[in-house]
């Protein structure tokens, strides 16, 4: 094999032992079995457990994707307050707590205490021992109502408005203009309140 002109040599390796090293996996079906077991036992362990753990309903990030709601990390503390469910009691009930996240509007953090508030209607607390109930365990009649192991749904997105057209007031509204001004108004706000006051000291000066 002849090689032109000022190229690189080639670093092939023809001539490795590549069949020792070789990974296969002709144990496939018998770990799918075994995950299978795994998973009855599991899920016969837990009983009448939920499947799986309560979060909160978020909207997704950035412009593109809010207006779809999806299960966020935990729910805030201010939630949990509002909802009668303490930080260290939520964690035993399967609920998830996010000390991090912060509620941004009161219709998102709403959404999520009536979650949390149908949730905590429907839950069933047994006790440890049959014989010696404590605290916070639900009564006799409760345990014996039925129980159901699939997740409280999340809220449905609200529909979109129908086409119609549009009225004169919103044709002539300055939508960039009034979010302009408003931003404005906020950061010159404190200015104006200081330069307000020093005014009025000035004019009670003047009157003296």
């Amino acid at each position: 094999m002849g090689f032109a002109h000022n190229n690189v040599l080639h670093g092939n390796h023809f001539r490795k032992d590549w069949q020792r090293r070789v990974r296969t996996w002709f144990d496939q079906p018998g770990r799918k079995l075994r995950r299978r077991t795994a998973r009855k036992t599991k899920a016969a362990t837990l009983g009448v457990r939920p499947t799986s753990l309560l979060r909160p309903a978020v909207r997704a990030q950035t412009v593109r994707y809010n207006r779809k709601v999806r299960e966020g990390r935990g729910f805030t503390l201010a939630e949990l307050k509002e909802a009668g469910i303490g930080r260290k009691e939520a964690r035993g009930v399967g609920v998830v707590v996010d000390h991090r996240r912060r509620n941004l509007s009161e219709e998102g953090k709403k959404v999520n205490v009536d979650r949390l508030k149908a949730y905590k209607a429907r839950l069933i607390v047994f006790p440890r021992k049959a014989g010696k109930p404590k605290t916070g365990d639900s009564s006799a009649n409760d345990l014996k109502a039925e129980t159901t192991r699939v997740a409280i749904p999340l809220p449905t997105v609200t529909s979109a408005e129908a086409p119609r057209k549009i009225t004169a007031e919103e044709h002539e509204f300055q939508a960039f203009r009034t979010l302009r001004v408003a931003r404005a108004n906020q950061r010159h706000e404190g200015a104006r309140k200081a330069r307000a006051a020093k005014k009025e000291e000035e004019e009670a000066a003047k009157k003296k």
